[in-house]
């Protein structure tokens, strides 16, 4: 295989999209050239390994991630990988893996421990240390992981380098929602400006720390700034889960996160937006999406707006004008046309 066949097909199996989100795939290669082109590109772009397969013909993997970030999603079928002392010497990144299993099953041996992951645990690895890693389970097997700088982390490594390669629960409540907030980080990603990404890794690296410190039981060490935007991720996705409910209010959160008013006041003040104006915030663009799905044609806007928190439909209406720039009847009626137009357009071609 000639090294402009493959760059041309690596090429033509790359796409980044205006977020900054970035797919690679062998999709496109041809089977015979798969293994070797994955491995290739593992080498050059993460750490390198030696890789095998038991069914090279029948081998698959993808990953999406954020460019430049450190959310990660990847899948294979039939392989394995070794990173052995040499690999190390040649080149070490010097970072610390934390992921979730999605699919499959995943063997996981550094540091004299060996486990085998399922779906629902988090799992640990370093690129520092000799590894060997098998997806397998007769099924493509899938993870989303997060990238940990070794020299960034807050903790101290040989306290950290007892979890490599254990089976981690998610069941906690920081792995709990450690996990949550993996599971949707690439798709905020599609919603988020260049300028809020970072931000995405930011929260994601803290609740890492808080997680990862909490089995330890060195939750003291953790640095005050981490502990608070691990408390500010705790909140945010309280509240996403509780806007449909016209009652919530900062005292209904603060008191579940046994913190002051005053104090949950003082976490947002860093942030461009006050606690009240966050919810109405996330209300109305809940609100806007639905305005926009065909499927929901059949509910009335204060039935949408109800769902979302609004009690009174003509509050709703002000603060999505104010918001949007125009009546949420108007901006329906403009998004549901221009999106069946589009779709007619498609259907004529």
């Amino acid at each position: 295989m000639s090294g402009s066949r493959t760059e041309m097909t690596a090429a033509s199996q790359l796409s980044c999209s205006p977020a900054g989100l970035v797919s690679v795939s062998t999709d496109g290669v041809p089977a015979g050239d798969r293994f070797e082109w994955w491995g290739r590109l593992m080498r050059d772009e993460v750490m390198a390994v030696s890789m095998t397969s038991e069914r090279p013909a029948r081998f698959h993997a993808g990953v999406d991630s954020i460019e430049g970030g450190p959310s990660t999603k990847v899948s294979a079928l039939y392989l394995s990988a070794v990173r052995t002392h040499a690999h190390i010497r040649r080149h070490d990144p010097e970072d610390y893996y934390l992921f979730a299993v999605r699919g499959g099953q995943i063997g996981l041996e550094q540091d004299r421990r060996t486990s085998w992951l399922r779906v629902g645990d988090l799992g640990l690895y370093s690129t520092s240390r000799p590894l060997a890693a098998e997806f397998r389970g007769g099924r493509e097997a899938r993870v989303e992981m997060i990238r940990l700088p070794r020299t960034l982390l807050p903790l101290p490594f040989d306290t950290v380098d007892r979890l490599l390669a254990e089976r981690l629960s998610s069941r906690t409540a920081s792995g709990a929602l450690l996990d949550r907030y993996l599971s949707g980080m690439l798709q905020h990603a599609q919603e988020c400006g260049p300028a809020e990404l970072p931000r995405l890794g930011s929260v994601a690296a803290d609740l890492a720390v808080t997680f990862l410190a909490g089995l330890l039981d060195i939750a003291r060490t953790v640095p005050s700034e981490n502990r608070k935007q691990a408390l500010l991720a705790r909140i945010d996705a309280f509240i996403e889960r509780n806007l449909s409910s016209a009652d919530l209010r900062p005292a209904d959160i603060a008191e579940h996160h046994h913190i002051s008013v005053r104090m949950l006041h003082a976490l947002f003040q860093e942030r461009p937006e006050t606690v009240s104006a966050a919810i109405r915030r996330r209300r109305l663009d809940h609100c806007r999406t639905d305005l926009t799905d065909p499927r929901l044609r059949h509910r009335t806007i204060g039935e949408i707006a109800l769902g979302w928190g609004f009690r009174h439909p003509a509050d709703f209406s002000r603060a999505f004008r104010a918001a949007f720039g125009m009546p949420p009847g108007e901006f329906r009626h403009t998004a549901l046309t221009s999106a069946g137009g589009a779709s007619a357009a498609l259907n004529d071609k």
